[in-house]
């Protein structure tokens, strides 16, 4: 299975990361397709996710944190599961000295981003 963390928001208004995976030989319906790159070197401060999707690291690595101290650490391969389109939000910097390079994938509502936790 494919390293993925999963970004949601609590019943405390916060959001939060869990570890796991993205599960093999199922289809996830998605309604867009985003292709960026972020100079080495960036972060972005608190923010939510624009929708529910997948953003899946090409080239770069990247730590995330939460309000709560929540951290996580995103490496090319790797899969966040941004579902925390409201509360607290979360921030990210780029931690070596590459580009951030990534797809956004975007889900329609409903759908299921077949995450599974450890």
């Amino acid at each position: 299975m494919i390293r993925a963390y999963r970004l949601t928001t609590g019943a405390d208004g916060n959001s939060h990361v869990e570890r796991g995976a993205i599960a093999d030989y199922t289809m996830v319906d998605a309604v867009s397709v985003l292709f960026r790159e972020t100079p080495a070197h960036a972060s972005l401060d608190w923010h939510n996710a624009p929708h529910r999707q997948y953003v899946v690291t090409l080239s770069g690595t990247l730590e995330f944190t939460t309000k709560t101290g929540e951290t996580c650490v995103i490496r090319p391969g790797d899969v966040l599961v941004a579902l925390d389109v409201d509360g607290t939000g979360h921030e990210w910097r780029l931690i070596d000295d590459q580009p951030w390079k990534r797809v956004y994938v975007v889900f329609p509502p409903g759908a299921d981003p077949r995450f599974v936790p450890d």
